[in-house]
């Protein structure tokens, strides 16, 4: 790539030609001035600037703390078929598999991880005034007004200390390590997604 130099360096290169040029009085042959060296192009293989070293790269998981900060954009991004059962006398089921491997890999990656969750608190046990039980939602509506969710749009959670605060109808971020995989109670399936709470944060808009 050819690089145009600034007029004012063209100009004062020229008058020195010019000059150069001019014969001598004493009769000597003219001497031309040495010829405009090109500017090297840049090289491909430049350092990004700053700004561009700490853009994250597209689909980047970014961080609040120690945690990472994951949603239900991420949480409920694929389709989960949950499986036909029906009971069989006590405790027992018959169980329709559901074909297996139905959560994404790039899901699966935040199993065990400590995560900050954006959503809507539903409680499910008060001890002493506080929240030690409850479901993080995506969507407001599925807390109050009965909207069925999919299976991968609430997270169960357990808070690991003496609890939170309720805080209703607004949006708050829960920071705990979060579990992926099958949850089952007497072989019922009954989530995905499980959290040890550790502490909630808002209210927060989504």
């Amino acid at each position: 790539m050819k690089y145009s130099l600034p007029f004012c360096v063209v100009a004062a290169a020229g008058c020195l030609l010019v000059h150069a040029a001019e014969p001598a009085k004493s009769g000597k042959k003219e001497v031309r001035g040495a010829p405009i060296q090109k500017l090297a192009p840049p090289p491909t293989n430049a350092a990004p600037t700053t700004a561009e070293s700490k853009a994250p790269a597209p689909g980047a998981v970014q961080k609040d703390g120690d945690f990472l900060i994951v949603g239900f954009d991420r949480l409920a991004s694929f389709n989960y078929d949950v499986p036909d059962e029906a009971p069989v006398g006590t405790n027992k089921t018959v169980k329709v598999e559901a074909p297996k491997e139905q959560i994404p890999p790039a899901v699966k990656a935040f199993d065990k991880q400590r995560v900050a969750l954006k959503g809507f608190m539903l409680p499910l046990k008060v001890e002493g005034g506080l929240i030690t039980e409850l479901l993080i939602m995506r969507d407001q509506s599925m807390c109050c007004y009965g909207t069925v969710p999919k299976i991968n749009e609430w997270v169960s959670v357990k808070m690991t200390g003496k609890g939170v605060k309720p805080i209703m109808d607004q949006a708050v971020t829960l920071y705990g390590k979060l579990h992926v995989g099958e949850i089952r109670e007497n072989g019922y399936l009954v989530g995905i997604y499980q959290m040890d709470g550790e502490r909630i944060a808002g209210p927060l808009d989504l």
